[in-house]
């Protein structure tokens, strides 16, 4: 009589068990490198570190038309940069660099995260969830994102605006900034052109991710591709960061000219009056959008290098996952 075969077999030896082919997702599930919200973060603060960076000259001497009232053009302006590199040498184009480098990284992890956030919570209390947003909804979840953002770093932008105008004499570095504020002009400084600043970035921020999200949405309609190749996004962000700062760049002069008083001289203290005050001297055009034509250069300079090397940070994390060298 043959030997019953038992219908509960011994493990393979592991030799052998090794030999076998895990189903493909489980092999999936095993080596594929996972994206988290930390990677984009990650990623998305070297890029915008980098794009920052690179136009940091253009987006100085902006700065300092805005809080003067000299007459902008860009004969004059690239005559300002010329002026400061023959003077001061090259690294005086990056004044105050360092200190945009610290809001930047900050500033971009917050507003990112919380719009996913607050993307969420108006899905789930609206009946939206895991859904595209209706278009309000949409510009609401890109403004409250920029107000959180702007709110918590505030203090670093009126450092960054003071030591872009003002000589190395006066400020040495970050810490000396916050330090002779707080002695010689009270903490409230710091806080400075707050008004204007919030009042600027509801319009921007929500505008600008209102507007790259639809045209996303619209991509995905007309297209047979779930996603945009990068150009096609740098074109989206591109749109988007124009409209949103052609939309609030009056309320970005005069949070300017506040934050910058206590080096200027500037008088008026309020937002209407310091508005006002522009309008007056230098014409509503000339004065209130000062500069938006440099903004209209950099922006889509600062919006591709952003997005170039957003994309390459994010293949080289994924390659180093799949090497082993990280690990979630």
């Amino acid at each position: 009589m043959a030997p019953r075969v038992s219908d509960h077999q011994s493990p393979l030896p592991v030799s052998e068990a090794a030999g076998l082919d895990l189903p493909p997702s489980s092999q999936a599930k095993d080596l594929r490198p996972r994206w988290t919200v930390l990677d984009s973060l990650l990623c998305g603060a070297f890029a915008g570190a980098v794009a920052k960076t690179v136009i940091a000259p253009l987006d100085r001497t902006k700065i300092i038309f805005q809080v003067s009232s000299n007459r902008f053009s860009a004969k004059e302006a690239f005559r300002l940069i010329y002026c400061s590199y023959a003077k001061d040498g090259l690294l005086s184009l990056w004044r105050g660099n360092s200190a945009t480098m610290v809001r930047v990284m900050p500033y971009a992890a917050i507003q990112f995260c919380s719009h996913d956030q607050y993307k969420r919570l108006l899905g789930g209390y609206y009946g939206y969830q895991g859904k595209a947003l209706p278009p309000f909804q949409r510009f609401l979840a890109g403004s409250l994102a920029g107000t959180t953002a702007a709110m918590l770093t505030y203090p670093l932008d009126m450092v960054r605006a003071r030591m872009a105008v003002t000589a190395r004499e006066m400020y040495s570095n970050i810490m000396h900034v916050f330090v002779r504020i707080s002695q010689e002009e009270g903490v409230r400084t710091l806080y400075r052109g707050f008004t204007p600043t919030i009042m600027g970035v509801i319009p921007y921020a929500g505008i600008t991710f209102f507007t790259y999200e639809t045209l996303k949405k619209l991509h995905t309609e007309k297209s047979s591709r779930a996603q945009p190749y990068p150009l096609e996004r740098l074109a989206f962000g591109a749109c988007a960061g124009l409209l949103g700062q052609s939309a609030s760049y009056p309320l970005d002069v005069v949070r300017r000219r506040m934050q910058t008083a206590g080096v200027t001289g500037w008088s008026h203290g309020s937002v209407l009056g310091t508005a006002r005050a522009i309008a007056a001297q230098e014409g509503v055009v000339r004065g209130l959008y000062k500069g938006l034509s440099m903004n209209w250069v950099k922006g889509p300079v600062a919006v591709g290098i952003s997005l170039t090397t957003f994309d390459l940070a994010h293949d080289l994390l994924l390659k180093l996952q799949r090497m082993g060298y990280f690990a979630h």
